[in-house]
C-alpha cells in the first residue's frame, strides 16, 4: 500500500459546511507533523479559510469548589448550582476544583498519553479509525472522516461502559489491541473512567437543581452510561496561523470533563468573539453538549469551541465524553416544557446522533436542527404530540 502524503493521495474538494463528504478506506493517510511541515508549502487541506483570530480575552467562567457539595453542604451546593445555571444559559462551560480525582491518577492517565502517540506509524495504523466504524481508535487528522480542514492532532479514543458485564473491558480492550505491554496503561485508563463516572454524576446531580428538576432524575439516566474517553496529542506546528487542532465544533455528547495541560489552547465563542479558557492547576473543564441541551430542552447552551495549535510547544489532554446507554431515549424531563414553552427537539437517541455526526454532518451549532430536519429522530417520535410541540417551537 502506498502510503506517501503527496496532495495527489489526499487532496480533496473544499468540504461544504455541515456536510461530510465520504472519505476512501483504501488510501491511508499518514499524519506526521515533521514531515508535512517540511513540504514546500503547507499542505491546504490542514488550512482553514476565514481562520477567526482570538480575542486574547478570558472567557471567565465560574471556577466551582466541589469540596463543600461532597460534605453535603446545603448553601454550597446552592451557591454551585446558581453558578452553574448563569453559565449553562450563556455558553456552557465551567471549571471545578477540589473534584475528588485523586492529582495522581490524572498524572497517570496523562502520563500514558506519550506511550500510544509514540507507537511505530504501522502500529498506529493498524488499529486506526476506518470510515463507517464509530469512534474508536487510533487517528490522525480525523482523516478518516474528513478531506479538508483536517484538525492538527492525533486521538485514540476508546469507550467505557458503565453497564458492561466486564468491569475490567477497558484492561482487556488494551491488551488485545495494543498488546500485553499495555496492560498498565489499561489499568491507570480503567481507573480513570471509573473515577470520571462518579464525578460525572454528581455533576449530574448539580445541574439537575440548578434546572429545578428532581435532583436524581440526571443520575439516574446516565448511571449505565456508555461514554467515551479521549487522548488527544496536539504536534507543535510553525503554521499555528494558518491551522486549527480542533475546528470549531459543539459536543454532541452530554457532558464533557476535560483536562488540560498548562499549554492552554481552548477557546469558546461566545459573546460573538473567541475567548481562552485558561488552564488552570488542578482544575477540570466541564462543558455542556448537544445531548444535555436537549435533555434540558435548550435552557442549557452546547457552545461553539475549538483548540488553536502552539507554534513551539506540544500539547495533550484527556477528554471524558459522558453519554446515556444507547437504548436510553433523550427527552427532557417533564418540568422543562409545557404547552406555553414547547419541546424544542424531538426523541432521539445517543446513536442516532452519533451516526449522524460521524457520516452525515460536521457537529456545528446546528447539529441537533439537523439532525431532526434529515428525519434521523427516534422513530416512535415523528407521530406524537411532542413532535407537533418541537414543529410549533420553530415557528415561535
Amino acid at each position: 500500500m502506498d502510503h506517501s502524503i503527496t496532495s495527489s493521495n489526499v487532496l480533496p474538494p473544499i468540504l461544504s459546511k455541515g456536510n461530510l463528504q465520504k472519505v476512501d478506506e483504501n488510501v491511508v493517510f499518514i499524519f506526521d507533523s515533521t514531515k508535512l511541515q517540511k513540504q514546500p508549502n503547507f499542505p491546504e487541506e490542514f488550512v482553514w479559510p476565514d481562520l477567526e483570530n482570538s480575542s486574547h480575552e478570558e472567557l471567565n467562567e465560574p471556577l466551582i469548589d466541589m469540596d463543600g457539595i461532597f460534605k453535603g453542604d446545603e448553601e454550597a451546593i446552592a451557591i454551585a448550582a446558581e453558578l452553574i445555571r448563569t453559565a449553562c444559559m450563556k455558553h456552557g462551560f465551567f471549571q471545578i476544583t477540589n473534584h475528588g480525582i485523586d492529582p495522581a491518577l490524572i498524572r497517570a492517565a496523562y502520563d500514558e498519553i506519550d506511550p500510544i502517540f509514540m507507537l511505530p506509524m504501522d502500529k498506529k495504523l493498524s488499529v486506526r479509525r476506518k470510515p463507517g466504524t464509530g469512534v474508536v481508535g487510533y487517528s490522525g487528522a480525523h482523516a478518516d472522516r474528513f478531506m479538508s480542514k483536517l484538525p492538527w492532532k492525533e486521538t485514540y479514543s476508546f469507550e467505557y461502559d458503565a453497564s458492561h458485564l466486564n468491569p475490567l473491558s477497558i484492561v482487556d480492550y488494551f491488551k488485545s489491541v495494543l498488546g500485553q505491554e499495555f496492560e498498565q496503561t489499561g489499568w491507570v485508563y480503567q481507573k480513570y473512567c471509573e473515577a470520571m463516572k462518579e464525578l460525572s454524576l454528581v455533576i449530574m446531580e448539580l445541574l439537575a437543581i440548578s434546572l429545578g428538576v428532581d435532583r436524581l432524575h440526571y443520575r439516574e439516566f446516565f448511571e449505565d452510561q456508555c461514554s467515551i474517553m479521549r487522548c488527544n496529542f496536539y504536534p507543535p506546528c510553525i503554521y499555528s496561523g494558518l491551522t486549527l487542532g480542533t475546528g470549531p465544533h459543539c459536543d454532541p455528547t452530554s457532558l464533557t470533563i476535560l483536562y488540560q495541560d498548562e499549554i492552554g489552547g481552548l477557546e469558546v465563542f461566545a459573546d460573538n468573539k473567541w475567548q481562552t479558557v485558561r488552564p488552570r492547576p488542578g482544575a477540570l473543564v466541564i462543558n455542556i453538549g448537544d445531548t444535555m441541551m436537549a435533555l434540558s430542552n435548550g435552557k442549557y447552551k452546547s457552545c461553539l469551541h475549538r483548540a488553536l495549535v502552539n507554534q513551539e510547544k506540544e500539547r495533550k489532554s484527556l477528554a471524558f465524553f459522558v453519554n446515556p446507554n444507547e437504548d436510553k431515549v433523550v427527552r427532557p424531563p417533564q418540568d422543562l416544557f409545557s404547552r406555553e414553552e414547547p419541546r424544542k427537539y424531538p426523541d432521539f437517541t445517543w446513536p442516532e446522533l452519533l451516526e449522524f455526526t460521524q457520516h452525515h454532518y460536521r457537529a456545528d451549532e446546528a447539529t441537533l436542527q439537523e439532525l431532526h430536519l434529515h428525519g434521523l429522530c427516534h422513530p416512535s417520535h415523528p407521530t406524537s404530540s411532542n413532535f407537533l410541540d418541537y414543529l410549533m417551537g420553530l415557528l415561535h
